[in-house]
């Protein structure tokens, strides 16, 4: 059983890869046919970059993955709170 485990976390490592290549592979493809705006994939790429950049500021990928989902809790937060607010005033 204890020699399963290195198996399954590269199987569970690829799948969350390939995943991740559908996604963009996709994404790219409807970009092209015009059914994605633009400013949406910019906007979802963000947390991206901003892991990216921290990692290699902190030197620590995991204290960037923290930093990163925190950060982007906290402009989701906002940018809800300002679209209600917009919402309330118009």
């Amino acid at each position: 059983m204890e020699t399963m485990v290195p198996y399954t976390i590269y199987l569970v490592l690829a799948l969350v890869g390939l995943g991740l290549l559908a996604i963009v592979v996709f994404g790219i493809r409807n970009l092209a046919h015009g059914k994605v705006n633009l400013m949406t994939v910019v906007l979802s790429g963000i947390p991206i970059v901003l892991l990216g950049v921290l990692g290699f500021v902190l030197g620590d990928w995991s204290a960037a993955a923290i930093y990163t989902v925190l950060i982007a809790l906290v402009l989701a937060t906002g940018s809800l709170l300002l679209s209600g607010l917009r919402g309330i005033i118009n």
